[in-house]
């Protein structure tokens, strides 16, 4: 006859798991909109950076200095015979650039923190002074395509093009040579790198075989990141800064660095054998500003045309310094809030060892030895909830903390308010303080574990690989002569009588 009792009530191990199963659940449901909380702050903090790019300026990418020089070709075709003869004029308009031969740059970035309520940004204010030198401006010389056409051009133009032109809080200008600065004037006059500063020369320069040289004196202002195009036949530029964690992107790395507590010094030296910035520049492509991770992400300065070669998206070769925070709050709260289901999982594992190996103090006195198992301690589910609350309480705590504090405080605080709670209702979960506190010191070192996972880059995985192996080692040495089928019998593990004949 078959038993009418459901299979769940003949075995109450399994209506545990099932209760465990939606505790875990519902917690998980918590650390999601608690990672969505994270989330919304990181977008505010974009949000704050934005603001205070609009207020100051953006991100920027310095692109010279270089000339040009708008010409126009006309000429006349006749057409038609006799008394219907006509002659039209025709005209060819095209712009003349010359690149600097070599092209040096001292750099100078002092950093200036601005916030938005309770987000910071990194600006910078950059001391440069440029010098570029030209072989000579044959460059310049207009080439007819028609035999007798007539070429005007004119004057030749000297341009600095940046990506945020309200950053421009100083420049001065100088030909070797002459006795006096050039005058300089808002915008470039170019048709593609429309923001910057811009001087004329005099015409007697064009066609010169004397080597030009021009000195600019530069201090712009900007935001988080700078991007700076190699555009000479060889471009050497030095940099220095206060700021002790700067991220080197773009298509080229530093050739020399050096990274100290008190700031950094980085050098680049390139050759135009090795970047198409020249071509890329020739040919109106776009002045992109590079991702931390290297890659190219759209700039504020458009080609004329919109098209790309596919080719990076069309972007002008350049390397750049991103001025990041390494502790950024969110972020490191982002990736603590990854672990949060390994450390619900660890948790309920620990508990659920004083559960299956430990016995209350009153039960343990009242044990008879065929009801060895009579005295365990019984863990409820909504205990299990009530700790796994407390987990989670840690990342929202730890989130809101270091928007006040320095996030190793913040998570001080946070990591010891849920030790000393969930060591004080542990000792009263499992029967005694002496149960209470080696688990929370257990919770104690996950928090530890956590911290240094956080800190590390390269070598986060390995350890956390290595940290878990360690814990699941452990599990399976306590738990090696446990009777697992027993434990599955009806009355389950706290009534499981023992075998006949058991000593």
């Amino acid at each position: 006859m078959i038993d009418p009792e459901p299979l769940v009530f003949k075995h109450p191990l399994f209506t545990k798991i099932a209760a465990l199963a939606v505790v875990t659940a519902l917690l998980l449901i918590g650390l999601g909109l608690i990672a969505d909380v994270v989330h919304d702050r990181q977008r505010y903090r974009a949000d704050a950076a934005r603001s205070v790019a609009q207020s100051l300026a953006g991100p920027q990418t310095l692109l010279g200095p270089m000339l040009h020089s708008a010409c126009v070709e006309s000429w006349e075709v006749a057409s038609g015979q006799g008394a219907d003869r006509r002659v039209e004029e025709q005209r060819r308009e095209f712009r003349l650039t010359a690149m600097p031969a070599r092209l040096q740059m001292q750099t100078a970035a002092l950093m200036q923190e601005r916030a938005r309520g309770l987000h910071k940004v990194n600006a910078f204010n950059l001391k440069a002074q440029v010098t570029a030198q030209w072989a000579s401006l044959a460059a310049l010389v207009p080439q007819g395509t028609v035999k007798g056409s007539r070429l005007q051009c004119g004057a030749p133009i000297l341009m600095l093009a940046v990506a945020d032109a309200r950053g421009i809080r100083m420049a001065r200008a100088q030909v070797l040579g002459l006795s006096q600065d050039l005058a300089l004037k808002p915008g470039t006059f170019h048709p593609v790198f429309t923001r910057g500063l811009h001087a004329m020369l005099p015409e007697a320069l064009r066609g010169q075989a004397d080597p030009l040289e021009v000195s600019v004196d530069l201090e712009l202002l900007g935001t988080e990141q700078l991007s700076i195009v190699p555009l000479g036949d060889t471009t050497d530029v030095q940099m220095q800064s206060a700021w002790p964690h700067p991220s080197f992107a773009g298509r080229f790395l530093p050739a020399e660095r050096d990274l100290q507590a008190d700031g950094f010094t980085a050098r680049w030296r390139l050759s135009s054998l090795a970047t198409t910035a020249q071509q890329d520049v020739a040919q109106g492509r776009r002045l992109c500003l590079a991702d931390t991770d290297g890659s190219a992400i759209e700039g504020e300065v458009e080609s004329a045309s919109g098209a790309g070669d596919g080719r990076r998206g069309g972007c002008t070769d350049s390397f750049s310094v991103a001025f990041v925070d390494p502790v950024n709050p969110y972020s490191l709260s982002d990736r603590a809030t990854k672990y949060g289901v390994l450390f619900i999982a660890l948790t309920f594992v620990a508990v659920g060892l004083f559960e299956l190996m430990g016995r209350g103090p009153q039960q343990a006195a009242s044990a008879t030895p065929g009801r060895a198992a009579a005295g365990r301690v019984r863990v409820h589910p909504v205990q299990y909830l009530l700790v796994g609350a407390a987990l989670c309480s840690f990342f929202l705590l730890l989130v809101s903390l270091s928007e006040h504090l320095s996030f190793g405080l913040s998570y001080a605080v946070a990591a010891g308010a849920c030790v000393l709670l969930l060591g004080y209702y542990a000792s009263h979960m499992l029967g005694s303080a002496r149960r209470g506190l080696p688990f929370a010191a257990g919770i104690a070192v996950l928090y530890g574990l956590l911290y240094v996972l956080l800190q590390l880059e390269q070598t986060a995985l390995v350890v956390g690989s290595i940290a878990l192996f360690l814990v699941l080692g452990a599990v399976m040495v306590l738990t090696r002569r446990v009777d697992w089928y027993g434990m599955g019998r009806s009355g389950g593990a706290d009534a499981a009588p023992a075998p006949q004949g058991a000593a």
